[in-house]
């Protein structure tokens, strides 16, 4: 059966095993020093801006075809390099998918990492009495919760960071995010859409710091984005971000939903789809990863042509 799209998700018959949302944390360490070696272009230097790859960077744009630049939000713990490698297979089929006449596109997909580094106690089913050393975890987030009062700590700077790595590419297109990056998407997106939102008033006791969204909208030249597309998200349910969804996110948005998904429930991320104007849906048989297998990445090809279908080269260019 193929994904289907909808305003509401689907329910797929066909089951497919779904992988551990998590490793074992006692070999985290070791396994995630092994992608760092692989990849060999990871940094763990937490300086926004430093630590970004591009999956562009050598190849560059082919003659003929105009590059969309998609900015890629890796989950919680996970990195740039890491993101990249699992979404490696996604990447080509998206370039051979948007490259064919009328749409003559090339995506570049950008990897930024958190600024937040991760200890293994901050992992889901940490075990103090097995966990190995971990400082060389290639393991960031975005911003952490804070379990006492709900609170996004370090958002600002996880905000900081992706606005960083936007200005370093230019200014990006769209947006795509797992997990954590995919409620960071939606936040993205929200922040650069015309008529620009007002936050709200100066920091207060509360300690937000609304500085990031002029830096973020500066950084992308002051366009929204044309689309935004995110697995496994979820709504942020505090106060302080209330102007982020009212009124709903208006940004053409594709929405993929794991039914077997362990660790964003899909009450969350059904949270986020109803705080959008005209979601897109797509519910795939998995847990919480982002499918990769050609029918799943085929549903994010064929809704990437529908954007950019009916725009000419010139509109295009000036996305």
């Amino acid at each position: 059966m193929r994904p289907s799209l909808g305003s509401r998700p689907s329910i797929c018959l066909r089951i497919v095993a779904a992988p551990a949302p998590f490793p074992p944390v006692s070999s985290l360490s070791r396994q995630l020093r092994t992608q760092k070696t692989a990849l060999g272009t990871m940094s763990t230097s937490a300086q926004p801006g430093s630590n970004i790859i591009s999956s562009s960077a050598s190849s560059g744009v082919p003659p003929g075809k105009t590059e969309i630049k998609i900015l890629m939000l890796h989950g919680y713990t996970q990195s740039g390099g890491v993101f990249s490698s699992k979404t490696k297979a996604l990447s080509k089929l998206l370039i051979k998918a948007l490259a064919p006449a009328p749409y003559a596109l090339h995506p570049t997909l950008v990897y930024p990492t958190a600024p937040h580094r991760l200890r293994a106690s901050d992992i889901p089913g940490y075990d103090p009495n097995s966990a190995e050393d971990d400082e060389d975890a290639d393991t960031w987030a975005w911003f952490r919760k804070d379990e006492a009062t709900g609170a996004y700590r370090g958002l600002a700077q996880g905000m900081e960071a992706v606005a960083a790595a936007v200005r370093a590419a230019g200014g990006v297109d769209g947006v795509c995010g797992f997990s954590q990056g995919g409620a960071l998407a939606a936040l993205v997106a929200s922040a650069l859409e015309h008529p620009h939102r007002t936050p709200p008033a100066a920091p207060d006791s509360s300690g937000d710091d609304w500085s990031w969204v002029e830096s973020l909208r500066a950084a992308n030249g002051g366009r929204p984005l044309r689309f935004c597309v995110v697995y496994s998200g979820f709504y942020a349910p505090l106060d302080s971000l209330r102007w982020m969804y009212e009124p709903p996110i208006a940004t053409p948005n594709l929405q993929f939903i794991g039914s077997l998904d362990t660790v964003v429930d899909e009450s969350r991320s059904q949270g986020l789809v109803d705080r959008c104007r005209d979601p897109q849906v797509v519910t795939h048989p998995g847990g919480h990863y982002v499918p990769v297998a050609k029918d799943w990445a085929m549903a994010l090809a064929g809704w990437l042509r529908q954007r950019y279908e009916n725009v000419d080269a010139t509109a295009k260019q000036s996305l």
